[in-house]
């Protein structure tokens, strides 16, 4: 069991996240979160996992990255013959909530929740994060543009309240539930966002006009490397910068602003 709450004032360093004599390597988490969308994976829950909305609360995290093969040799479904690497890798691993976490790991529930069981219900949550990804009808360009803007805008938001150029990040550096938030929002918000968009313009690209394509391209390179940095792929350096007149084109498409 590894739990990723701000409760627990966890640090991450540069390539790995250690708890409770646990290590997984900050790709796996990665990885992990964005592939659940920032989602409880347990049938018919969905619930979010990452919130900052709440007025006067200090924004928090609640995910547990749970073992599907158990960690410890008195752990549900626990496998001797897993190295320590394998345990903790992504494959291992499946998102949930509290109360799913610790449903699946009571001893009596272990006939329930077996290994197969457990790789399925978590294929199933990433297939239905993808499907609502993908999911979208034939659209005008101005419909098109109007499904993107709220998009960009809660990636505007994320950005602007927890990324690095935020008046709470310059004001307070070191503040450890602030980091964690702002790396949950790149995972459940940002990168889900941005694949949605790619998605929503790989379909509809010949909508836009020929002197639209550079921006639209420039846009698609951006998500290509951001989510390749995220993702320890490549260097910040070599991520291609959010494109602003992407942003302009959208907006005076949709007729939210020139």
């Amino acid at each position: 069991m590894v739990k990723f709450s701000t409760s627990q004032a966890v640090t991450l360093p540069p390539d790995m996240i250690t708890l409770h004599g646990m290590a997984i390597s900050q790709k796996s988490i990665k990885i992990l979160w964005s592939a659940a969308g920032g989602r409880c994976a347990f049938p018919g829950c969905w619930e979010r996992l990452c919130y900052h909305e709440a007025k006067g609360a200090t924004p928090y995290t609640l995910g547990e990255m749970a073992h599907i093969c158990g960690d410890k040799p008195d752990a549900n479904r626990h496998d001797p013959d897993q190295t320590d690497a394998e345990r903790d890798d992504y494959q291992n691993l499946v998102l949930l909530c509290p109360t799913h976490h610790t449903l699946i790991d009571r001893k009596e529930n272990e006939p329930a929740y077996t290994v197969a069981v457990l790789h399925e219900m978590k294929a199933a949550h990433e297939a239905r994060v993808l499907e609502r990804l993908d999911k979208d009808e034939s659209l005008t360009k101005a419909e098109l543009a109007r499904t993107i803007l709220p998009l960009l805008e809660e990636n505007r938001q994320s950005w602007a309240q927890y990324g690095p150029m935020s008046e709470l990040a310059r004001t307070q550096p070191h503040n450890e539930a602030a980091h964690a938030v702002w790396l949950s929002e790149r995972l459940s918000v940002i990168i889900p966002n941005n694949r949605k968009i790619a998605s929503l313009i790989e379909e509809h690209k010949a909508l836009f006009d020929t002197g639209e394509q550079e921006a639209v391209a420039a846009f698609l390179m951006h998500v290509r490397s951001y989510e390749q940095w995220v993702e320890d792929s490549i260097p910040y350096a070599a991520v291609r910068r959010f494109p602003l007149n992407f942003d302009e084109l959208i907006r005076g498409i949709s007729g939210g602003g020139a």
